[in-house]
Parts: C-alpha cells; structure tokens; sequence
C-alpha cells in the first residue's frame, strides 16, 4: 500500500508547477515533475514524459507570449493528487490578449513531486483569440 502524501507536500507541488508557469521558466517547471514525471496537455493529446520533453513543452508555449500564466483558483487536495481550477491569461508576442481556463488533475510521488498531471481545457478557445 503507498502511504499517504501530506496536504500540505501536495499543495507545495501544485503552487510550485503554477508559480513556474508564471515566470515562464521551463527549467523551474520541469523540475516541479518526477524524472519519469508525464504530462498530458490538453487530454486527449499524446502525454509528454520525463523533465527534458517537459521543459521543452513549455518552451514551446512560451516562446509565442510576451507574457503567459495561470491562476489557481480553486484547489482540492485529496488522496496523493490534487485538482485545480485554474484561469490563464496572457499577451501574445503580436500583443493579443487572450484568456482561457481549465482545470489540471495533478498526482504527487513520495518525493513531493509531479508524477502525472492531468489538464482538462480547450486549446481552440485560445487560439481563437489570437
């Protein structure tokens, strides 16, 4: 049986994941995730796994915003995971502003880091924005 992971071990993961996406700092992103961490984002998408192709999914992101990030609004924690509900918002590099939510279904290992997340939102909302 795992043993149970602290609210409070689970609530630092999840500010950390949305703290970095914030700064838009992939390297701080990356490391908010297991080493065997994944990613599936949007659901519905191929997951993305391990800290290198993480790092480098937010990049990818990033580097079509000025400024990008997402706002906690509503976290529940229970079990060994947490689920957010979250609002984005940003200024694209043409200067287009865009908002967008969502919510991230997030899981935390033993080690107070990301094992598997989650994320529940419409990348087309987004898009058409832009």
């Amino acid at each position: 049986m795992t043993e149970q992971i602290s609210a409070d071990k689970i609530s630092r993961a999840v500010r950390a994941y949305f703290l970095a996406i914030r700064a838009m700092d992939a390297d701080a992103f990356a490391n908010t995730f297991a080493e065997d961490g994944t990613t599936c984002d949007p659901m519905g998408t191929p997951s993305i796994a391990g800290r290198d192709g993480i790092r480098e999914f937010l990049s990818s992101i990033c580097k079509n915003f000025k400024s990008v990030g997402l706002t906690e609004e509503s976290i529940f924690v229970a079990g060994n995971g947490a689920a957010v509900k979250w609002t984005g918002k940003g200024t694209s590099a043409n200067g287009k502003e865009v908002r967008f939510e969502g919510i991230d279904v997030f899981e935390v290992n033993q080690d107070g880091k990301i094992q598997n997340v989650w994320a529940y939102w419409n990348p087309a909302e987004m898009i058409a924005q832009l």
